[in-house]
């Protein structure tokens, strides 16, 4: 039993050095306590990779120019929401109120554009990820919102937004890269709360934003 015994400890301490020297925790200045299933942490891979499911729900890639638009001459029939694949993801929709400012009294009006708030949200469980507790760290189109949460799932313990313009009646044929770096926010951190809001709108067709290539990874820093 001694050497069994033996035999085991010597494979959780080969895990734990391979988790090592795989991200260099230790020169991080990460704990790396003994009591952790480091085999565990080694297949799940929580460092360096993406956390998000279905990074491209749109089918598209940042590495090539966003499709252009296609107009008929038959009108459309009315669409509420965009067409893609949404599987890993949370939609919800919010309708916005027409704008008729600036539109002179009498005015007779065919038609108005109808813009919609499309959600797409993702919680992300840090610790089914492979992390372990001592180691957790209207010109707008698109709304970014970010949330490093607590073990409850509510306590927020750091937050980015972001909110991009974009001139509506323009099409601009590119993408717009939009990244952030959450660093030093101190230990707690069990989830992570994303969210995509993009502006779609409708107006004798479709026009919808479109994300791609959307990632959360984790990094190992050397601590200074």
């Amino acid at each position: 039993s001694v050497c069994r015994g033996t035999s085991r400890e010597t494979m959780a301490t080969d895990w734990k050095h391979e988790c090592d020297s795989q991200w260099q925790m230790n020169a991080s200045g990460i704990p790396m306590p003994d009591s952790v299933d480091w085999k565990s942490v080694s297949e799940k891979k929580p460092f360096e990779r993406n956390l998000l499911q279905n990074s491209s729900p749109y089918g598209v890639s940042h590495m090539v120019q966003p499709p252009e638009i296609h107009q008929s001459e038959i009108p459309p029939q009315y669409q509420l929401e965009p067409e893609g694949n949404f599987s890993g993801w949370k939609t919800s929709t919010e309708v916005l109120p027409y704008d008729t400012s600036g539109i002179p009294p009498g005015v007779v009006i065919c038609h108005l554009p109808q813009f919609r708030w499309f959600s797409l949200e993702q919680c992300v469980d840090l610790k089914a990820e492979g992390l372990y507790e001592e180691s957790q760290l209207h010109k707008f189109i698109y709304q970014l919102d970010v949330k490093l949460l607590g073990a409850d799932g509510t306590t927020v313990i750091e937050q980015y937004t972001q909110n991009p313009e974009e001139d509506l009646e323009c099409y601009s044929h590119t993408w717009k890269k939009v990244s952030h770096v959450f660093a030093q926010y101190g230990p707690g951190v069990r989830y992570i709360h994303f969210v995509h809001r993009l502006k779609n709108k409708f107006m004798i067709g479709f026009f919808n934003t479109k994300v791609t290539d959307t990632s959360i990874v984790i990094k190992t820093s050397k601590s200074s």
